[in-house]
């Protein structure tokens, strides 16, 4: 084979993707079931960016950073989801050497927007519970485009460590991934170099953006929790939980999928469980996230409503 590098270092330009499954039945369940689940994602991610775009009661930073999460979701499912509904249905599906790096580094991307995006909104829901007389001040719109910034810059570092790791990486053969994406786990298993220093960086990058972001969500709920024990009006209460329920749901189901996936030991879970909690973490939560926010937050509820009466009655 034609080497992707200069001189014949790497044999390989292209992988072979095994997918969820060889069983044709399953295959046929499971694509209609996966393609469901995206035109959902795509769908209503879609619609919750352009009601909160429409919608005045919505031009909030809970609801700026909650846009930018939706359009994150749709990102993250459609590096993954096109490629793997393709696998159900030709016999073997090929990725090229640098569409595999190039998909590593679009899920490691938007995968730490992600993680960036819900801390944010953790510390948004902190301002607005804890201080909320300084919340305009604090939460101003420039202070909400840099938090974005350091987002979107956070996903790029990330996405860069595994890029350039993984083309530090050395293939001679076999090129068979068994997975149903260029995951860095099973890529470094078919690697004929040594490991151990490719691995360092990307360890160290998705190992720091999750304590950091784990921290500000754990540090923000922590004092949210105190200041709402404190209330002494049931209203108050009731709004307080309110607008962290959804946010609080979307943290537990996101980073609960990360922790499994990349903080449990390699020896305690197989690669097909490994695949399971994947789909679920890059293909179902995007699905879920706006499904959770519409149906646990009154703000977008009501929203909601206003535009349909305002098409129904128009």
């Amino acid at each position: 084979m034609d080497s992707p590098r200069d001189g014949n270092h790497t044999a390989v330009k292209g992988f072979t993707l095994l997918g969820l499954t060889d069983n044709l039945i399953l295959q046929v369940i499971l694509f209609m079931t996966i393609l469901c689940i995206y035109l959902v994602t795509i769908s209503g991610n879609l619609s919750t960016i352009i009601l909160i775009r429409i919608s005045s009661q919505l031009h909030h930073p809970m609801y700026f950073f909650l846009s930018h999460l939706a359009f994150v979701d749709i990102c993250l499912s459609t590096s993954v989801t096109p490629n793997m509904l393709k696998n159900f249905l030709v016999e073997r599906n090929k990725i090229s050497y640098y569409g595999c790096g190039t998909q590593l580094g679009s899920t490691a991307f938007f995968g730490a927007a992600e993680c960036f995006l819900l801390a944010i909104m953790a510390y948004d829901r902190f301002v607005a519970i804890c201080n909320p007389l300084l919340y305009s001040t604090k939460m101003s719109t420039q202070v909400c485009v840099q938090f974005l910034i350091v987002a979107y810059v956070g996903g790029f570092i990330n996405a860069s460590s595994f890029t350039i790791s993984f083309y530090f990486l050395i293939f001679c053969g076999p090129n068979r991934v068994n997975h149903f994406f260029c995951d860095f786990a099973p890529l470094l298993e078919l690697s004929c170099s040594d490991t151990s220093i490719p691995t360092v960086l990307p360890s160290f990058t998705a190992g720091s953006l999750i304590v950091v972001t784990v921290f500000v969500i754990a540090t923000s709920y922590i004092y949210i929790l105190t200041t709402i024990l404190k209330m002494r009006s049931n209203e108050g209460y009731h709004k307080a939980f309110s607008t962290c329920s959804a946010h609080l749901t979307a943290v537990t189901l996101y980073y609960g999928t990360i922790i499994f996936i990349y903080m449990m030991p390699k020896s305690s879970y197989s690669t097909d469980q490994n695949k399971v909690v994947s789909v679920f973490y890059m293909v179902v939560i995007p699905m879920l996230n706006p499904i959770i926010y519409s149906l646990r937050n009154n703000e977008i509820k009501g929203a909601l409503k206003r535009v349909l009466g305002k098409k129904v009655f128009s």
